[in-house]
């Protein structure tokens, strides 16, 4: 994977450029019109290679026809000898032989560019009914794209086909099979696989993605709008401008379907039939575009644990310092200095006075109204009453979430992705923590530093507190308060201190002047945040 960038926007002559090799759109609604119109929302510039021209308007493909496969190559041999590719998108191609053109292409490049991504987007029928695929060009994407896929995008029919499955019965539950045809897939050799459900009938759009990072549904309500010709190119090449970028496929995934829900959203007449989408440069800071994700494990779609986030005590944008400490002397020593969110952070379950020490913690921050956390110990915080409970993302995989928001407790949640973000949305936590901002010691992480570039993204985007965790001290802590954080997690600048209290003392001075400042803007999209791919 790319290393991050300070701007996710580079200069002009940095442009990442894309390799879009697709068909030609005479209505201009789907193909190639769709892959640049996606591609300039992510600032990204489309290299637009024609492997078929297709004769069409809204409602009808009269006439498609491919391109040969010596014209094919004479457009990537001139793109390869000055425009290189920071990712390739393959949508509809005519032939096995152009399939075989673009395989070579991809080995060759490869060779200097091994990380080099591939988007296949295995465009088989046209959305107005159009059979656009032979059984033997299916056949070709099968054994020569998909084991060299960086990513494939196809919705349900198009991953029925390619993996030669009949029509399932209606009795067959699609959150039981859809999952099991991402993995076919991924055992053709496709590294990720993102199956849509734009072609499904219901009133979510679930997508299923299947990554060594993370599997799961992506859920999103569809977008009341007739006009969608072009979705599933849309998607495809928005996830490959975010290749591009740097973002691992995920993250990818997410940025493509916030870019598909803003361009449905403005999408327009053309013709009589279905209109193209337009996606906008905007749609990253749209919350309505942030899909939920559901639970490791989960056999459904996300759905929201509750419709609003619980309210936080005083101003519920801001916690402050927020001290994290791991036993009760820690925590009422933070209280007598005035800290009043506070988190009990003891990682040894089997550690011997473990329920006394969650229960002094939560009799001291009683005593002062104070916010105390457990971290982990969501059974413990339920029995002795403690306002809230800390999860980290693995946790969620065991912790009962529905029990600890059933018990009235308050919920915070750790992220570090775009797609954790989706995932603790799901949850509507009462905070979440969003990190590593700077590099730290506390704990090793596969995560990049993500600066406060994303911490102004993520603040400016989300409804709920987002407190900044990673590296902290006074100035960082100033910086972190200017760009939109409700609150700093703090540990071994206050714990390691030699002074403590002077130490919280100057650490609160810093936030106090940096909320007193105008707040930064934030980037329109955030920076990568995995260290590999």
């Amino acid at each position: 994977m790319h290393q991050a960038k300070e701007a996710i926007f580079p200069s002009k002559s940095l442009v990442p450029l894309v390799w879009v090799i697709a068909g030609n759109d005479s209505g201009g609604g789907a193909g190639l019109s769709a892959d640049q119109r996606a591609m300039a929302a992510f600032g990204v510039h489309a290299c637009p290679v024609v492997a078929t021209v297709t004769a069409q308007n809204s409602v009808a493909v009269t006439r498609v026809e491919a391109v040969s496969p010596e014209l094919l190559d004479a457009q990537l041999a001139a793109l390869a000898a000055d425009m290189p590719p920071a990712a390739i998108k393959t949508g509809l191609l005519g032939n096995p032989e152009q399939v075989a053109v673009v395989a070579r292409w991809v080995d060759q490049l490869r060779l200097h560019h091994p990380s080099l991504p591939l988007v296949v987007d295995p465009v088989l029928r046209a959305s107005t009914g159009h059979d656009l695929a032979t059984d033997a060009l299916c056949q070709a994407i099968r054994q020569q794209l998909l084991p060299r896929a960086t990513l494939v995008t196809p919705n349900r029919a198009e991953a029925k086909r390619l993996l030669a499955l009949a029509d399932e019965p209606s009795a067959v539950r699609p959150t039981t099979q859809v999952p099991a045809m991402a993995q076919a897939l991924q055992r053709l050799g496709a590294r990720h696989v993102v199956i849509t459900g734009g072609d499904a009938a219901s009133a979510h759009c679930d997508d299923w993605l299947s990554s060594p990072h993370a599997s799961g549904w992506f859920s999103l309500p569809r977008v009341d709008t007739p006009h969608h010709h072009g979705t599933g190119c849309t998607f495809a090449s928005s996830a490959a401008a975010a290749l591009a970028l740097g973002f691992v496929a995920a993250d990818a995934v997410v940025l493509a379907k916030m870019a598909t829900a803003e361009g449905l959203r403005h999408a327009h007449a053309a013709g009589a039939g279905a209109g193209p989408l337009k996606p906008q440069p905007g749609f990253a800071q749209r919350l309505a575009n942030l899909p939920t994700f559901s639970l490791p494990g989960a056999a459904h779609p996300a759905t929201p644990l509750q419709p609003e986030p619980p309210a936080l005590v005083g101003d519920q944008r801001y916690l402050g310092l927020y001290p994290v400490v791991d036993s009760a002397d820690w925590v009422e020593r933070v209280l007598a200095a005035g800290v009043r969110t506070v988190q009990l952070r003891i990682k040894h379950p089997q550690q011997p006075d473990l329920r006394a020490q969650v229960r002094r913690s939560v009799q001291a921050a009683r005593a002062v109204g104070a916010q105390l956390y457990i971290n982990d110990h969501w059974q413990l915080a339920i029995g002795e009453g403690a306002f809230g409970v800390h999860l980290g993302q693995e946790d969620l995989e065991t912790a009962h979430v529905q029990t600890i928001a059933s018990a009235g407790l308050h919920l915070g949640v750790s992220t570090h992705s775009l797609w954790e973000v989706c995932r603790a949305w799901a949850l509507r936590p009462s905070y979440m923590a969003c990190g590593p901002i700077h590099a730290t010691a506390s704990k090793d992480m596969p995560w990049l530093p993500q600066g406060n570039g994303n911490l102004a993204f993520w603040s400016q985007l989300l409804p709920v507190p987002v407190v900044a965790i990673g590296g902290m001290d006074a100035l960082r802590l100033h910086d972190a308060a200017h760009h939109g954080a409700a609150g700093g997690a703090l540990i071994s600048a206050v714990t390691a201190a030699a002074d403590p209290e002077a130490a919280l003392a100057e650490l609160a001075a810093a936030w106090a002047a940096g909320r007193s400042d105008a707040p930064a803007p934030s980037p329109r999209l955030p920076r990568t945040t995995l260290a590999s791919g």
